[in-house]
């Protein structure tokens, strides 16, 4: 059962694990989007699409009764907590209170809500619990810091789940990929709607202080975005495989181009040497 599987390595997965000859629970924000309409129309009838908002308790559990009346005593060997959302990426001072609150329910209290109604299903089959975490959840990355503030969370709590769900024979892994060209980059459409909220909220000192040349550069950052991100995302499909598959998985992985590289810095120099990289 995975989540998020509307757009990006949600979708990419959900045909993949198909192709490969799964019984795929796709979760999706809406089950009539151009998403979904995709899953139904180029996957098996293995596949069943749900609806599911991972911060709608209600749905989280419809989801769960529909998986187990399907699996019955079976169990569900897998669970994948990819939905996310980005929110606009600004300065943490400058980012109103509704963008961390938002990034933390979906990115951190949604999956978790998932993992706990799941497990049951889970501990039948000594199965898998993978988290979509992110390189901004294990290292500070400058205009991440609501984004990355829910991806640590997540990371931490994949940590816990780890040691705590091993006397059961679930395994526990965190994702955390560099950057990747998917949908959590969003539309134009919200952008400008978080854009606007961000711009209304600041108050006039801060505004001053930032400058406004800062503030509108913040925008063509947002633009850019997607030209530094890698359109392949196979590295994050063979992770999340091999975090499902293998007899010894990991508990980490970072998938993407050096992905590893900020990290080793963060976690093995002085922090002055990692902030000045």
């Amino acid at each position: 059962m995975l989540s998020g599987s509307d757009t990006g390595i949600g979708h990419a997965l959900a045909k993949h694990l198909d192709s490969l000859g799964f019984v795929v629970f796709a979760g999706v924000l809406n089950k009539d989007g151009p998403g979904a309409e995709e899953l139904r129309r180029s996957c098996s009838q293995r596949l069943c699409v749900l609806q599911l908002d991972i911060t709608s308790t209600t749905q989280v559990k419809e989801a769960y009764v529909t998986v187990s009346e399907k699996v019955q005593n079976a169990g569900l060997w897998g669970v994948v907590n990819n939905a996310g959302i980005l929110g606009f990426p600004a300065d943490g001072e400058l980012l109103p209170m509704s963008t961390y609150r938002h990034c933390m329910e979906v990115n951190f209290f949604g999956a978790v809500e998932v993992s706990k109604t799941f497990l049951p299903l889970l501990r039948k089959s000594q199965g898998r619990l993978v988290n979509m975490s992110s390189m901004a959840g294990g290292i500070p990355l400058p205009r991440y810091a609501a984004y990355g503030a829910s991806k640590a969370a997540l990371s931490m709590f994949s940590g816990v789940m780890r040691q705590e769900l091993s006397k059961w024979g679930v395994k526990v892994a965190a994702i955390h990929p560099s950057g990747f060209r998917t949908g959590i980059q969003g539309t134009a459409e919200q952008w400008d709607e978080q854009e606007k909220e961000l711009m209304e909220t600041l108050p006039a000192d801060t505004r001053q202080a930032y400058g406004e040349e800062y503030l509108l550069g913040l925008r063509d950052y947002l633009l850019q975005l997607p030209s530094h991100c890698a359109p392949d995302l196979s590295p994050v499909l063979g992770a999340v495989l091999h975090a499902l598959l293998a007899r010894r998985p990991q508990g980490l992985y970072t998938p993407g181009k050096g992905a590893y590289v900020p990290l080793c810095i963060f976690c093995c120099l002085p922090l002055w040497v990692y902030d000045f990289f």
